[in-house]
């Protein structure tokens, strides 16, 4: 399989591309073309013309979660792409919300959205078979694991009642590769190692090769962590104990957790980046 970085935080040197706060994959698998998520604006597309990523001719699309930095620049993607289906979770264009210093604010996919392209979008539920091969998995709800790091997520209940987000929303693409699974999970607001093991409970039998995607440990504020240190020594750690032999991650996950996680998981870690061309 071939990943190129279609969106990124970040962007390779000298490249001429237009990274934003997102992300976008375009893959290529089995000889079909297949987008996982679409950025925050229509920058993607540029991008993909600049790489030689024909949009036009994707099969099959994928929405990770309801936050705009994923769905937005769907608007753009039903633009020049006129059949492929996007499939998402149930909840996926409800009313998400980051807690700010002035209060809530929303972080969901715009509803123009949804209300021009409804016949785009797939709602699946359970582990659902994408295609051979390739496989759509849940998110387990909100678990300790992740509370801290996610609390300041919010679900917009009523006109003024806002929950926590259990995450309901979110899936992970699982792609088998050569050398076994590669778990694509664009932020992994559950935590990247129990959406590992659900990913191996949901398919026994397998082997997790490769992680690729946002990690969620990037605060607000230059180099600041949403959590300590520790937890990502642990959490790198753990995918070594469950397997794991290469992580790709940005995004979220932030430059400060980045360097902590090379440290401790080693040269199997690298830094995802707008322009950078993955093969599995």
């Amino acid at each position: 399989m071939k990943i190129t970085v279609l969106m990124e935080n970040t962007a390779l040197e000298g490249c001429g591309l237009t990274p934003e706060h997102g992300l976008s994959l375009y893959i290529e698998y089995r000889g079909r073309r297949l987008l996982l998520d679409a950025g925050s604006s229509g920058k993607f597309a540029d991008n993909a013309q600049t790489l030689g990523a024909d949009l036009s001719g994707v099969e099959l699309a994928v929405l990770s979660h309801g936050h705009y930095d994923h769905g937005d620049g769907l608007r753009r993607f039903f633009q020049v792409n006129s059949h492929a289906k996007v499939h998402v979770r149930p909840g996926a264009g409800g009313p998400y919300f980051s807690m700010g210093k002035d209060g809530p604010y929303f972080i969901g996919i715009h509803q123009d959205i949804w209300a021009q392209c409804q016949d785009r979008f797939v709602c699946v539920e359970g582990l659902y078979p994408l295609m051979e091969g390739a496989w759509l998995v849940p998110d387990r709800v909100q678990t300790s694991d992740s509370s801290g790091r996610s609390g300041g997520l919010l679900f917009k209940r009523g006109e003024d009642d806002f929950i926590p987000d259990d995450f309901r929303h979110e899936q992970s693409l699982v792609l088998e590769g050569e050398q076994g699974l590669v778990v694509f999970n664009s932020c992994s607001h559950t935590g990247i190692v129990p959406i590992v093991r659900e990913v191996l409970d949901q398919l026994p039998g397998k082997q997790v090769y490769a992680v690729v995607g946002g990690f969620h440990m990037a605060a607000k504020g230059q180099g600041a962590l949403n959590c300590t240190p520790e937890y990502v020594f642990q959490v790198a750690d753990a995918l070594k104990e469950l397997g794991v032999k290469e992580i790709y991650t940005g995004h979220c996950t932030g430059e400060t957790a980045l360097n902590l996680l090379q440290e401790r998981f080693g040269p199997g870690c690298h830094a995802l980046a707008t322009g950078q061309v993955l093969n599995f």
